[in-house]
């Protein structure tokens, strides 16, 4: 067996690819390894002006809730979710060097970064008592509703299983004992919470809605569709037009609860993330998924969506690297390319486009607590969002809806910032 190949640096990498936008490179390398933070850096976080963490769906690299950051901003405004890390893990460092916060790799300053300053909705309460950033939290330009934070694909009993990189509900179970997380949200909280968000013109372009799956119902997954109508109607009376800047999240669903919702309401886009390719790494990473809905079927609800909603308002989301895990995935990160840009073609030729997340091992899923796994290379990510970006180009694909500014977790669409 031949010598393990030696993984490029930052600074090789951007040497390599000098037209890949190197504050971009920046983003994908911090979401891969994580952000730790200096004493001097929390010192400047500051509660009443920064956005903190606690209400994400997911959790952290470290397992811990408590007050810092929830995010990072570079210089030309690239969002950086990246979960914080323990130091021992190698993450870049975020410190504050004269009044400036900036982001180290091994102790090599790399770039200033700026912590996310939070609506001015953020503390209020609705008239239940809901603190509002509890019932919609907020990306730069985007606001965040999560219907349902507990996903019925975790119940062994019937639900098959929850992904294996996923920790959505151990998640909640940390949240509920620290904060005041409803697992279940309140139709009217989200009504009153918007109506004050909208009262900061011209801070979002955006809404949307992701949720854990409930395959319950008449039919399975009848419960979910209709708490999703209920919702996206209350957000509608805030809106004079027939539809809203809008973006569902959410289980594949067959055509004819799909047109429910769009016919009901005024959404205008739709996610059905498959999380991984590849139909045998797909069953064994998302059992629930694969129990329900199944592979193919949900590669063929993506395209049916299209007929609904039109091609450049579909698409799917899958967390990169985790085609890679061990035992279960590809055998190397050649193989993890053509595997994801071949399905990922087979999909665009029916108008759905496919983004991708970096995975980041969290304590509370299987993978991030039960294994050992090596993360794909910074330059793996780097031909990613190249290969996802000109399979766009080359079928004539937008994807305005969960781009750099509404969305920020894909670094293939913060591509289609600059190569259009």
């Amino acid at each position: 067996m031949g010598a393990k190949k030696k993984l490029l640096s930052f600074e090789e990498v951007a040497a390599k690819y000098p037209n890949f936008p190197r504050l971009l490179l920046l983003k994908i390398d911090m979401h891969r390894r994580g952000v730790a933070y200096s004493d001097r850096a929390l010192s400047a976080f500051d509660p009443s002006v920064h956005q903190g963490g606690g209400t994400h769906i997911f959790g952290t690299r470290d397992g811990k809730l408590t007050s810092r950051p929830e995010a990072l901003t570079l210089r030309d405004g690239t969002s950086v979710i990246a979960t914080p890390t323990p130091f021992d893990q190698n993450p870049y460092v975020v410190d504050l060097i004269d009044d400036r916060l900036i982001a180290h790799d091994q102790n090599e300053p790399i770039d200033e970064v700026f912590f996310w300053e939070k609506p001015d909705y953020y503390d209020k309460r609705t008239s239940s008592g809901a603190i509002m950033q509890n019932v919609v939290s907020a990306r730069p330009q985007r606001l965040y509703i999560v219907p349902n934070r507990y996903c019925h694909f975790w119940t062994q009993d019937d639900g098959g299983g929850g992904c294996k990189f996923c920790d959505i509900v151990n998640n909640l179970k940390t949240q509920r004992e620290e904060i005041e997380m409803p697992t279940r949200i309140r139709i009217k909280d989200v009504g009153e919470t918007i109506d004050e968000a909208l009262k900061e013109k011209g801070r979002f372009t955006a809404i949307a809605l992701t949720s854990g799956s409930d395959f319950h119902g008449e039919k399975p997954f009848d419960k979910e569709v209709d708490f999703y109508i209920e919702i996206l109607q209350a957000i509608g009376e805030r809106f004079d037009t027939e539809r809203f800047p809008s973006q569902l999240i959410c289980t594949a669903l067959p055509k004819e609860q799909i047109k429910r919702i769009y016919d009901n309401t005024g959404v205008t886009s739709l996610t059905y993330n498959i999380e991984v390719f590849g139909e045998s790494i797909f069953n064994e990473i998302c059992p629930g998924k694969a129990k329900w809905i199944g592979y193919k079927e949900w590669k063929k609800r993506l395209c049916d969506a299209v007929e609904v909603f039109g091609a450049s308002r579909v698409n799917t989301g899958i967390v990169s690297g985790v085609e890679l895990a061990r035992p279960f995935g590809v055998k190397s990160e050649e193989e993890g390319l053509e595997l994801i840009l071949g399905e990922a073609e087979d999909l665009a030729k029916n108008g759905v486009s496919s983004v991708n997340m970096v995975w980041q091992p969290r304590p509370g899923s299987f993978l991030g607590a039960s294994h050992n796994q090596t993360i794909g290379s910074l330059e793996y990510y780097v031909r990613l969002a190249i290969g996802l970006q000109e399979i766009r180009l080359k079928h004539n694909l937008s994807i305005d809806f969960d781009d750099y500014r509404r969305c920020g977790n894909h670094p293939d669409s913060d591509l289609a910032r600059v190569f259009q």
